[in-house]
Order: C-alpha cells, then sequence, then structure tokens
C-alpha cells in the first residue's frame, strides 16, 4: 500500500532512471493523453509531495509553447511505477494494468494502474497540489502547520484527521494505525482532546523518515516478516505489550486496527451544565 514514504522511494527509482536523460520514445495507455508524445523531450527530475509523484520534464522548442512541463501521477491503492533496462521484460503487473510507457537510451519506465494522469505546465502544479499539507518527507516540512491545520477541526477523530491529505501529506492507512497505537490513542479519539497533538505529529514524521530508502516498512524495528508491525494487520493477535487481542474495525471509509487495551476509548465528553 503506497504511502508517503513509499511514493518518496519510487521518485528516486524514476530520478536515478530517468533523470537528465532525452526519451526515446512514450506510450500512454489512458484516453486523454493517448495522443501525446514525449520523444525527444528531456526529463529534469523525479519528485514527490506527499502520495504524489512529478516527473518535471524539458519540452523540445517545437513540440511545446512552455518549456517546463510535469507528468504528475498517484498511486492510490495500486498503482506503481517501475524502471527497467532497455529489452528487460516487464513483469511487475499484467500488461492490460500499463498506464504509460516512457523510453530513454539507459531505461524504460513503466507505470501500472496510475490514477489522476496528467501533463501540465510546472508552474501550475498548485492548482493540483496546493491544498495538501505539509509533506512528511519534504524539504519544507512544517510541523507547527500540520499541527495548526489539523487543531482546526477539534470534533474530528484523530484517525480520520490524520489520513486528511489536507492536514499533513503523507499518512496513509499503516502508519496511522502504527502511530495512535505507539501515542496510546484510540483512533476515535477527537482531535481536540489528543493530549499532545505536536508530539503525535511529531512521531509521524520520525515513523516515515525512519522507513525512507527501503521497501520494508517496519515500525517495531524488526524487518522479518510477521514482525514489522504492532497492530497493523494483525487483527485477532495478541498485542505486543499486552496480550489483548488486536481489534479491526472500520473508521470513516477505512479499516482501522488498535488494542483496546492500549488504546482505551475517550473518555465521553461532560454533559452541559
Amino acid at each position: 500500500m503506497p504511502e508517503g514514504d513509499t511514493v518518496w522511494n519510487t521518485a528516486r527509482v524514476l530520478h536515478r532512471a530517468l533523470a537528465g536523460t532525452r526519451l526515446t520514445g512514450s506510450d500512454f495507455r489512458v484516453p486523454t493523453l493517448a495522443t501525446t508524445d514525449l520523444s525527444g523531450w528531456t526529463v529534469r527530475e523525479s519528485a514527490s509531495r506527499g502520495k504524489h509523484l512529478l516527473l518535471r520534464l524539458t519540452a523540445p522548442p517545437q513540440a511545446a509553447p512552455t518549456a517546463a512541463w510535469t507528468l504528475h501521477s498517484h498511486l492510490r491503492m495500486d498503482g506503481v511505477w517501475r524502471a527497467y533496462a532497455p529489452g528487460e521484460r516487464w513483469t511487475a503487473r499484467p500488461a492490460h494494468l500499463i498506464r504509460v510507457v516512457l523510453r530513454s537510451p539507459e531505461a524504460v519506465a513503466v507505470g501500472y494502474h496510475l490514477h489522476e494522469l496528467a501533463l501540465l505546465p510546472t508552474v501550475d502544479e498548485e492548482r493540483l497540489l496546493g491544498h495538501l499539507g505539509p509533506d512528511l518527507l519534504g524539504t519544507d516540512w512544517d510541523p507547527d502547520e500540520a499541527v495548526r491545520r489539523l487543531a482546526a477541526a477539534p470534533e474530528v477523530t484523530i484517525g480520520e484527521a490524520l489520513l486528511d491529505q489536507r492536514n499533513l501529506a503523507g499518512v496513509g492507512n499503516l502508519y496511522k494505525c502504527e502511530l495512535l497505537f505507539l501515542r496510546g490513542l484510540s483512533p476515535w479519539t477527537p482531535v481536540g482532546a489528543v493530549p499532545d497533538l505536536a508530539g503525535t505529529v511529531a512521531l509521524a514524521q520520525r515513523l516515515l523518515a525512519a522507513n525512507r530508502g527501503r521497501w520494508t516498512q517496519s515500525t517495531t524495528g524488526s524487518l522479518r516478516r510477521g514482525q514489522t508491525s504492532y497492530v497493523y494487520g494483525r487483527r485477532a493477535q495478541p498485542c505486543r505489550r499486552c496480550g489483548t487481542a488486536i481489534g479491526k474495525e472500520e473508521l470513516g471509509d477505512r479499516v482501522t486496527y488498535w488494542c483496546p487495551t492500549c488504546q482505551p476509548p475517550p473518555a465521553p465528553a461532560p454533559e452541559a451544565g
């Protein structure tokens, strides 16, 4: 499941494979870009913003009136990019899931099951991304702004607020569940009742940063199969701290995992006098 660190890693893979090269061909398999040809375009860089991938390009003068363009994609739950050597077999996913192929003399980048695939002038990136909160893995990470955005809706549950990319960009369901376990917070706790919102935000950033540069996501410190998470994906298994069976329930439109003992339910709000 792509989360902020996975998207960050993917951007680096594409950057190493394509940055500085001139494309020799492209094949878009989505209706809006079906006739687009990026042959002769130069890849300047690959970057990420939260869960969004940004492949920044320079168009040759004869191809477009604007020089700087961005190929934007979103991985959502099931999208993936892979880089292959020329002539190497494309094995990541079935061929019918391919949405774009970018060819260069040194590499072939293949995007599978991508969402929101769009080509736009780089100056218009903020039109797509301006609503996002601070990027947990960005160079401009601003924890104070993330706290401010979360605190602006004190009645929302902390589980839902952490997944809202308008508050902070990069947390997905895995990190939401693990973060709340580590903080001892029930996912149903209203944001306004979280005792240390700044500490929660700081830990979120540390968790993603710790997994940057590797594909196995771990919040426990172990990379061994079955030992990488405290609660996520462990329904009915014993809590690693107290032995209570891990719970699984829907929260909003996502499933959440939590320990009923280590993450007690929030206290009821006092009745109005």
